[in-house]
């Protein structure tokens, strides 16, 4: 092949000089082009002494005018350049036409090496601490260590690893297989992967950091869909109207610090007409308080509809949360049964705040002892009475609104609830009075502390009285 190509060259390829003539004819220096010999010398050569001398010129020929000989050397000239362009073109064609792509069968070094595996690396295996001991380029070949890691780097081939180390953790790897070619990664090699690994580094870790963020976003979103739903369900478990009693104006409101809360209150049918009102608080808020809530709630409606007393109910649910409850947790609760017709109170109290009641002689105190629901076992609780005159009106609240505080961490004060009682607002309108006393001492800026339960009862007058003393 290679005389083949060179016999193409010497048929039909000029000289150099004749190229770069034929290159500059096209920038237009025709006239000093290489082309057919004009009176037996190349045109843009000088012509030789002897050729001048030894020429068989006559003398018409000698006598020509000197304007006629330069016209055909121009044109000789011209027609010479044009063939030199011709040949060089079909030069250049028939050498690219005649290179031979050779191919080779490739041998075991040329394989695409496979895909490493990825892997996560246990924050104990010791390949980890070698290589933020090495900070550098790892040949892994030689190494000898009791490493799962290291074992799956070989087995998938790797030879060399390169730390991607962001401020003093590793966030990644960079595993290369043989070279294709037989020689081994040179000191220049490593360089270059110590520098690549230098700025790979800090976008790895950045690229962490997003899929921990996305991660995190979603499980944010799960948990809140999830709140979601149990605030739906704590909701069942409210009341879906307030009880409608003959003399008596009811009004109640619950307002959760969070989704879900451990506050609750029930209005519980009894027998003859009579209502059980109860109102509970379970310690802490979220999501354990609420299922707390749940099961309280559960067992005071079940035990109300047996019992029907006030102190015995409380008993009971208290030993049944024993059982169960857990040990940092427990409810306090009030439970009242009203007798609308007689305006008679039976009411009984597990550590819950203290009920206010406005008469006409003042605001009083409904306490009554007792343990808070599911501490301690065996429990007995008091059970009292208050007869409602007309006009009379109670206030049963949760300590969401008692302690919470204002700017200066000072609480708003059981005072200060039995101070609104006695305005002399009733049902909705005292609650909020309550509401609104409570923000303005707050703050705008205020974040409710813990879950708001707020029930009135009035024992309103009949139509045309006046009212009197009690």
């Amino acid at each position: 092949m290679t005389q083949r190509l060179g016999k193409a060259a010497s048929e039909n390829m000029p000289d150099d000089g004749a190229a770069q003539a034929c290159l500059s004819h096209e920038g237009g220096a025709g006239a000093d082009v290489a082309g057919p010999s004009v009176n037996g010398s190349a045109a843009g050569r000088a012509p030789r002494p002897d050729a001048a001398a030894g020429a068989s010129a006559g003398p018409a020929d000698a006598a020509a005018p000197a304007g006629g000989r330069a016209a055909s050397s121009r044109a000789e000239a011209g027609s010479g350049a044009a063939v030199a362009k011709r040949r060089m073109r079909g030069w250049v064609r028939r050498r690219t036409q005649a290179v031979p792509v050779v191919t080779r069968r490739p041998g075991p070094r040329d394989a695409v090496p496979r895909r490493l595996p990825g892997f996560d690396m246990a924050p104990d295996d010791p390949l980890a601490g070698y290589l933020l001991s090495a900070a550098g380029v790892v040949d892994i070949t030689g190494l000898e260590l009791q490493s799962r890691a290291l074992s799956v780097l070989r087995e998938a081939g790797a030879v060399l690893v390169v730390p991607l180390i962001s401020s003093g953790s590793l966030v990644g790897l960079l595993n290369l297989g043989p070279r294709l070619s037989e020689r081994d990664y040179s000191g220049e090699d490593r360089r270059l992967l110590s520098s690549l690994a230098g700025y790979a580094a800090p976008a790895a870790r950045v690229g962490q950091l997003v899929r921990q963020q996305e991660e995190e976003a979603r499980q944010r979103e799960r948990i809140e869909q999830e709140l979601k739903i149990a605030q739906i369900i704590q909701q069942q478990f409210l009341p879906k109207s307030i009880p409608e009693l003959p003399g008596w104006h009811v009004a109640a409101f619950y307002r959760p610090a969070r989704s879900v809360g451990g506050d609750f209150y029930d209005f519980i049918p009894l027998p003859d007409g009579r209502v059980m009102v109860v109102v509970g608080d379970v310690t802490g808020k979220g999501i354990p308080a609420a299922l707390v809530m749940a099961s309280t709630h559960a067992l005071l409606r079940a035990a109300a509809t047996r019992l029907a007393w006030p102190g015995e109910v409380l008993a009971q649910v208290n030993e049944l949360l024993c059982a169960d409850i857990p040990a940092d947790m427990f409810c306090t609760c009030l439970a009242m049964v009203i007798d609308p017709s007689a305006g008679l109170v039976r009411f009984a109290n597990a550590g819950h705040d203290v009920p206010y009641v406005r008469t006409g002689g003042g605001v009083a105190e409904l306490r009554a002892r007792g343990m808070p629901l599911g501490l301690m076992p065996g429990m007995e609780y008091e059970e009292k009475t208050f007869r409602f005159e007309p006009g009379d009106c109670a206030l049963l609240h949760s300590d969401g609104l008692a302690e919470a505080h204002g700017p200066g961490r000072e609480m708003f004060g059981f005072h200060r609830v039995a101070e609104l009682t006695g305005r002399g607002a009733a049902g909705e309108k005292l609650i909020e009075l309550c509401l609104t006393e409570l923000a303005a001492f707050c703050g705008a800026d205020h974040q409710q502390e813990d879950d708001i339960t707020l029930v009135t009862l009035e024992h309103r007058r009949p139509a045309g009285d006046r009212g009197g003393g009690r």
